[in-house]
């Protein structure tokens, strides 16, 4: 146990001599096997986790996925998105919020990106609020807590990562944060109405838009519908694997975003180099979260944690709260994924030991890394916003993300008090 503690302390000092975590975990790895168990068997074992991390089937829909959202974003389909969703809404008082929160979880059903949705919405929606006169507190916190839906909302790349190394299935995880997401959007959504009835000068009304216009609208988007359909309802429906569904999303949205005229030789490179990047940086954070664990696991750290918490007399669920708050404290000071998978190989144990759901406590902690994405003061999506509209503050920023953030803590907490919640779709799979 004590090496592992020390392991521990070993990355959080790495840390904060601005090494990378991922570089972190995997030197404390090393280090710690080569220590413990002699150092052939640790380069043998990091030689294996590398080999096997870069040639795993399963692991292919990570690029996969990664590369249909950025071709979704090529296309342009997040403005026709944004416009369809303002068609029907946006007269209404804080319709623009509302617009821009039914965008983002349509947006994140095909793109998987928190990062990637929030970036994306900051540019198709502020304009738009700006020029209606919406307060940038209010502008930004939506655009932050709306993107997040991107992960939540499958496909999901945190999904899809704890499938992975906890050995759950993917399909089912899937149909497991359709009813949270759509949950979120909806309660996010009376949150705007909450703050815009306190202070209606925060988000006037737009234009009434006609019937016609909205059935114009509708029309934009149905490359979207199809790709939903397509990708999600073969995944569900059994007709083909995740890794399949993925491939068949990322071809559609390469013909989509081609036929609409938006695919250069230029902007199909970009699209190709992003995604390669954005997967590179996923592998590294997964083969060092890997090594790293199995360095944990080798010491006396899980068991003696299962034992511990097994003598202090709480109820499982009690202990499922106390895992929630290590993990929202953990997320307002570190990088929300790299949290995720250096916690999994300690939390994920005793969660199957108590005998919970994986699927469920899958769900639980895309939640917690949605309240970490706008938890100040290292929540990503605060960043990306403030590097993408440098003229709000950062400050402007916080403000704005706060009451959203109580708005998802209600959620995770719906979550863990009726657990069908997450647990019904996947119920219904073959």
């Amino acid at each position: 146990m004590t090496e592992a503690l020390l392991g521990f302390a070993a990355i959080f000092v790495l840390a904060i001599l601005r090494v990378p975590l991922a570089f972190a975990m995997g030197i404390v790895g090393v280090v710690g096997m080569g220590l413990t168990r002699g150092w052939m068997p640790a380069v043998a074992s990091t030689a294996q986790v590398v080999h096997e991390t870069g040639f795993a089937y399963t692991l292919s829909v990570i690029p996969l996925f990664i590369l249909m959202g950025n071709f979704v974003a090529r296309a342009g389909l997040a403005h026709e998105l944004f416009q369809a969703a303002y068609a029907f809404i946006g007269h209404v008082r804080g319709g623009l919020a509302h617009a821009t929160i039914a965008a983002c979880a349509g947006f994140g059903a095909i793109c998987g990106s928190s990062i990637a949705t929030a970036a994306t919405m900051s540019k198709v929606a502020y304009p738009s609020m700006k020029k209606l006169g919406y307060s940038d507190s209010l502008s930004t916190g939506i655009m932050a807590a709306g993107g997040t839906l991107g992960i939540m909302i499958p496909p999901s790349t945190i999904l899809v990562i704890y499938g992975i190394i906890t050995e759950t299935h993917i399909g089912k995880l899937f149909a497991a944060g359709v009813i949270p997401g759509l949950l979120t959007a909806s309660l996010l959504m009376l949150g705007v109405v909450f703050i815009t009835s306190r202070d209606p000068e925060h988000a006037p009304p737009g234009e009434r838009t006609s019937w016609p216009d909205r059935w114009r609208a509708l029309r934009g988007i149905w490359g979207v519908a199809v790709l939903i359909i397509v990708v999600l309802g073969g995944i569900y429906g059994g007709l083909f694997t995740a890794t399949e569904g993925a491939g068949f999303g990322a071809f559609g949205a390469f013909l989509f975003a081609l036929l609409r005229g938006r695919l250069s030789w230029g902007a199909l490179f970009g699209v190709l180099v992003e995604s390669a990047r954005t997967t590179a940086m996923l592998f590294t954070l997964l083969i060092a979260a890997t090594i790293f664990a199995n360095f944990v696991n080798f010491t006396t750290l899980p068991g003696d944690l299962k034992d511990w918490i097994t003598q202090t007399g709480l109820s499982p669920v009690m202990i499922i709260v106390a895992m929630m708050a290590v993990y929202v404290l953990l997320g307002t000071v570190m990088e929300e994924l790299t949290m995720v998978l250096l916690t999994i190989p300690l939390f994920f144990p005793i969660v199957t030991s108590l005998g919970f759901d994986p699927i469920w406590f899958g769900v639980l902690i895309v939640m917690i890394v949605q309240i970490g994405l706008i938890s100040p003061p290292v929540g990503m999506n605060l960043f990306v916003i403030n590097a993408l509209l440098p003229q709000v503050g950062l400050g402007a920023i916080f403000r704005g993300c706060w009451p959203f953030v109580l708005v998802m803590v209600g959620v995770l907490g719906l979550l863990i008090a009726f657990p069908q919640l997450s647990l019904w779709l996947p119920s219904l799979m073959k």
